[in-house]
């Protein structure tokens, strides 16, 4: 595997951590994960990639080696201002940038609303979420103030392990190795607790602000950079979001200048499925 070290930065009240795979003198690229993820998560994908790349992986506000947010939830402009002052500590020239999931979904708003901060953009499966209405506000509202009164846990398990065995029941596709090596970033051992996720559970709770899909896609028409929109063949998120082709293809549209490449044999971690893969569309298009 490709070393890799920890740098930390102060970042809004924070201690942020950012995984570095150092090439001073390379062109700079950032990785930003998902949801209950970890910076590590982009070894294999980094392992895999033939140029010479600096590259910077967040460990987003709560999750892995940094510090965690210091109210009852996790409110997602959060995630831009955050993104925003580490591109200032990391390179004031525009940069490329990858994003994951909830990381593909920041990536997008943050390159409409700083459209001269990046350079190039690759979206790993952040379709954006699902339409909402204003009338579930009153639901989520109150969902939001029960959820509140009963603090959430993460799971604890008995080993490293055990763990391991719960990423491959969640992706069969994973290979015991690399499960075991995620096993070893995702969680940590808590005495008297065994192994937790490196996670802050307030990340479980519902947030009681409503998805605006309008504004999102304003957003999106905003980003002048030129976009890769990297999906998986067999994708359980976008079967869970209940997006058709048709919505797909309208949310794809939104982008000015956009190139769609889908990864066969992969699901929504395809970057654990098909690292190799990824890794060639991300430079085909990156080293342009």
């Amino acid at each position: 595997m490709k070393p890799s070290r920890s740098e930390f930065f102060e970042i809004r009240g924070l201690r942020y951590h950012v995984r570095r795979w150092r090439a001073p003198g390379a062109p700079k690229m950032v990785l930003l994960h998902g949801w209950m993820d970890v910076s590590a998560s982009f070894q294999f994908l980094v392992d895999e990639l033939k140029l010479q790349w600096d590259v910077y992986a967040p460990d987003w506000r709560g999750y892995g080696l940094t510090e965690w947010g210091r109210s009852d939830c996790y409110w997602f402009p959060d995630y831009l201002a955050d993104l925003d002052r580490l591109l200032d500590s990391i390179d004031p020239a525009p940069v490329n940038l990858v994003g994951h999931s909830l990381g593909g979904n920041v990536a997008a708003l943050y390159a409409g609303a700083r459209p001269e901060r990046i350079r190039r953009f690759v979206n790993l499966e952040g379709f954006g979420m699902a339409p909402t209405r204003a009338e579930e506000a009153p639901g989520r509202y109150a969902r939001w103030l029960e959820e509140l009164r009963a603090p959430r846990r993460l799971r604890p398990y008995g080993s490293f392990a055990e763990l391991a065995d719960r990423l491959q029941a969640a992706n069969p596709r994973l290979p015991r190795d690399k499960a075991e090596f995620l096993a070893r970033h995702w969680g940590e051992e808590v005495e008297g607790k065994g192994v937790v996720l490196r996670g802050d559970p307030a990340h479980k709770v519902v947030n009681p602000v409503l998805y605006r899909y309008e504004e999102a896609r304003a957003c999106w028409r905003a980003v002048t950079a030129p976009v890769l929109w990297v999906d998986a063949e067999e994708s359980e998120t976008r079967a869970r979001l209940k997006l058709s082709a048709e919505d797909l293809a309208e949310r794809r549209a939104a982008f000015r200048d956009l190139r769609h490449v889908t990864i066969p044999g992969a699901g929504h971690m395809l970057h654990h499925d098909q690292p190799a893969r990824v890794a060639r569309a991300l430079e085909d298009f990156l080293a342009r």
